[in-house]
């Protein structure tokens, strides 16, 4: 064999010893941490005490009681009898006679004063003669505007007449017609009595188209119309009514 060889088997293994050494100390520190531990949880069991109580006497039994007889029921004893004393009913006294009032007295009726009752006499007299006035003047006034209104009424009537009789003369009436037929036509005037054209519009027809047409024809044909002879009557607006035989 060589001595390298033998070198090689005589040699020591370095750490070896090392760690057995590490081994051992880390064992030791394992046991001595199982040792502290089990140390340190183990304590004193704790003391237990029990009190003994006795179980209480039974109660006595309930003395039971012999049933009395039941009580005598005595009838009862009839009442005694009370005798109503007998009420006597006295009579009212008499009324007192009423004592005759005695008759009132008569006033004296002061007497009127007569400068008093000429004061009130003359002012019922003034007083009635003013309204006698009052109604003499309401009474004239109306008879005023009544003769007005029919002065205006007779006045418009026979310018409205006029005027019909001027449309009525101009009027060529056609062949065929039978009865009175009326037609009636709404006109717009001027002061001077002309006719507007255009204005002219049939409100009301006779039922004879022919007779409307010539009534029509003669309005226009009649302008300017005549004037009312009072200016105040005058309308802007007229109604023309006009029938065959209208004159």
């Amino acid at each position: 064999m060589s001595a390298e060889a033998l070198d090689y088997r005589n040699r020591r293994e370095p750490a070896l010893a090392r760690s057995f050494l590490l081994a051992l100390a880390v064992h030791a520190i394992l046991v001595a941490v199982m040792y502290v531990g089990v140390r340190w949880q183990s304590h004193r069991p704790d003391t237990v005490t029990v009190e003994r109580w006795e179980a209480p006497a039974p109660p006595p039994p309930p003395v039971v009681e012999a049933p009395k007889p039941p009580p005598k029921v005595e009838p009862p004893k009839p009442e005694p009898k009370v005798e109503k004393p007998q009420i006597v009913e006295k009579a009212p006294p008499p009324k007192p006679k009423p004592k005759p009032e005695p008759n009132p007295k008569p006033e004296a009726k002061p007497k009127p004063d007569p400068k008093f009752l000429r004061q009130m006499q003359e002012e019922a007299a003034r007083e009635q003669a003013a309204l006698e006035q009052q109604t003499r003047a309401r009474e004239a006034r109306e008879a005023k505007a009544r003769a007005a209104a029919a002065a205006s009424k007779k006045a418009l009537d026979e310018w409205v007449g006029k005027i019909r009789a001027s449309v009525r003369s101009r009027v060529i009436e056609p062949p065929g017609i039978t009865g009175n037929p009326e037609v009636v036509f709404f006109v717009a005037l001027l002061p001077s009595g002309d006719v507007l054209r255009g204005s002219i519009r049939m409100t009301k027809s006779s039922g004879n188209k022919a007779w409307d047409m010539a009534v029509e024809r003669a309005i226009l044909a009649a302008s300017p119309l005549p004037k009312p002879d009072q200016p105040s009557v005058f309308q802007r607006e007229l109604e023309l009514r006009v029938r065959p035989k209208d004159q």
